[in-house]
């Protein structure tokens, strides 16, 4: 749900177009922290529950979280027209980016401390990766503390240490979390 407060109208396409340009703008690779403090924290425009349920949407569709999360909050809030915005702010600026950068890399991608930088660049998106991780899993872990936490644990033990393949791990972990969460809603 867009714009959840009465008084507050949805976003139009000018305003998706421009907030997403400012959420492409500010990552490079790993944009997710960005959408998510732009929608929630700054413009009001989702719930941090509504967040992550979208987000969860997102996910079980082909393509870049990202990319699927501007097009669905794009198209809640002005339709088609909405949709086409938000997604054209995203992805403006760093294809042009993207571009600008191959080019320097392709003349000076092996001079000095070149591969050192790009590896410093991995190490700060995966901070920020964790970070947003934390912030999406608070409000369920908050409002179902006995049912997310062992299936959050599962997951991490199962793809993280024993290295097991994720749909594996996804299809025990689904039908258990579906099974938990079905007994302590009843």
């Amino acid at each position: 749900m867009i714009a959840e407060d009465a008084n507050q109208p949805a976003p139009g396409a000018r305003a998706l177009f421009l907030a997403f340009l400012g959420v492409g703008l500010s990552g490079f690779g790993g944009v997710l922290p960005f959408a998510r403090r732009m929608l929630v924290e700054r413009r009001g425009w989702m719930s941090e529950l509504d967040f992550t349920e979208t987000l969860a949407l997102c996910q079980s569709l082909p393509g870049p979280n990202i990319v699927n999360l501007s097009v669905v909050v794009g198209s809640r809030s002005a339709g088609a027209l909405g949709a086409m915005a938000a997604l054209g702010g995203l992805t403006l600026a760093p294809v042009a980016i993207v571009l600008g950068l191959a080019t320097l890399y392709d003349r000076y991608g092996a001079v000095g401390r070149a591969p050192d930088l790009l590896l410093g660049l991995g190490a700060a998106a995966a901070g920020l990766v964790a970070a947003t991780v934390a912030k999406i899993a608070r409000p369920v872990v908050i409002s179902r503390p006995w049912t997310a936490l062992p299936i959050v644990a599962l997951v991490f033990v199962g793809v993280g240490w024993l290295r097991f393949p994720l749909p594996a791990v996804l299809a025990v972990a689904a039908p258990i979390s579906l099974a938990l969460v079905w007994r302590t809603a009843r």
